[in-house]
């Protein structure tokens, strides 16, 4: 439950981060009419993707950290362009999605104790077979309560799964109760908006 708690939290932490260094970007461009600016404007829309695919699988974290690291390119052309506290700013802000990224990994990655589920599933098992052989009068009564307590048992044993890893995008059928994606969805609209504005007006 902790680190679903906390996974609500790092979509909406990773699109700030991102966001704020294509505001950078967007300021020296706005600024000098640099082409580096503005060429890594458009990497951050790809990386964008690249991390949408990501999180479905279609890429994978080694390539992905690579295109972080390829930012390193674009900071190193703003030091002619900016001040150095502007690239310190960046490179908090490459390293804060750095972290997001490794811990989103983690937490994807690392699965509840195989023997806890064992262990659930065994005693919901072996307490249905007890319970059908239970006495219960009248027959109906017995077959809702067997009912009433095998869905509860049931159901404890799927959610806690569901909670488990909290980034199942992969799995089709469960995307609908997975973590929201929508601010970086929301990012991605949002820059394109700003960089055809910027190229409009210049």
């Amino acid at each position: 439950m902790t680190d679903y708690k906390e996974s609500e939290k790092l979509p909406g932490e990773l699109a700030i981060s991102i966001e704020t260094i294509a505001d950078e970007c967007m300021i020296i461009y706005k600024k000098t009419k640099a082409k580096p600016a503005e060429e890594c404007l458009v990497y951050i829309l790809d990386m964008i993707d690249s991390i949408n695919g990501w999180f479905y699988k279609k890429e994978r974290t080694r390539s992905l950290m690579d295109k972080l690291s390829g930012l390193n390119d674009f900071f190193l052309d703003f030091e002619s362009l900016t001040r150095a506290n502007f690239i310190a700013r960046l490179k908090q802000e490459q390293s804060a999605i750095r972290r997001i990224l490794t811990r989103i990994h983690t937490i994807r990655e690392t699965s509840f104790v195989s023997a806890g589920y064992a262990i659930a599933e065994a005693i919901t098992v072996f307490l249905m077979i007890g319970l059908m052989f239970v006495k219960i009068e009248p027959f109906y009564e017995a077959l809702f309560f067997i009912s009433a307590i095998a869905f509860l048992q049931t159901y404890m044993i799927a959610l806690i799964k569901d909670l488990d890893n909290p980034f199942e995008f992969y799995v089709k059928e469960r995307e609908a109760d997975e973590i929201s994606l929508k601010p970086l969805d929301d990012l991605k609209q949002r820059l394109n908006e700003k960089i055809n504005a910027s190229i409009k007006n210049s």
